[in-house]
């Protein structure tokens, strides 16, 4: 089933604002954890999980700053 447009707005919007510093918190302890004694192989583990996070998302945020689709257009209230 697919989401609606503005369901799918509303749930980006959860992801970026409670997800996304839960998953920064996890990431950091991870990489804690980890304890790389190179600052290039701390910098891949840091670039890895800033890319790895948005994967599952990606059909969430896709269209996201377009204009609404199924307003009208003649609807002055659409964004």
């Amino acid at each position: 089933m697919a989401l609606s447009y503005k369901a799918r707005r509303r749930w980006s919007l959860v992801v970026l604002l409670v997800g996304l510093p839960g998953y920064i918190f996890v990431a950091t302890k991870l990489a804690t954890w980890i304890n790389p004694q190179n600052i290039l192989v701390e910098l891949l583990v840091y670039v890895v999980l800033g890319v790895v996070w948005v994967l599952p998302f990606k059909s969430l945020f896709k269209g996201i700053g377009q204009a609404d689709p199924d307003a009208d257009p003649n609807d002055e209230k659409a964004e």
